[in-house]
């Protein structure tokens, strides 16, 4: 390792790969349980909820690592976390309801 990376604490690397590790996980289990529910309904929840908790670690991790290795407080994650939690609930809202039309037409 170079520089600063190589400079971290190791209980604040412990403390970034436990939400990495935790980030990925909650993804993944997201992404499972799309590809395991049946109706479309439960499908839809599944990622939403897996991607959203896992973006939280995923970004948690970042502003520890970046605070940590630059000396100074990182919050620039915030933007990208402001970002998904605005965007991932209202795009399930409209693929559902665009589902529920689908199904009321049929």
């Amino acid at each position: 390792m170079t520089g600063a990376q190589a400079e971290l604490p190791i209980a604040v690397a412990a403390g970034i790969a436990g939400c990495l590790l935790l980030g990925a996980f909650f993804t993944l289990m997201g992404a499972v349980g799309m590809l395991r529910l049946r109706s479309f309904y439960q499908r839809v929840h599944a990622p939403t909820l897996g991607s959203s908790f896992g973006m939280v670690l995923i970004l948690a991790s970042s502003i520890l690592f970046f605070s940590a290795s630059r000396g100074s407080l990182v919050l620039h994650e915030i933007l990208i976390a402001v970002f998904l939690t605005l965007t991932t609930p209202i795009s399930l809202m409209l693929i559902v309801r665009a589902a529920l039309a689908r199904d009321r037409i049929e």
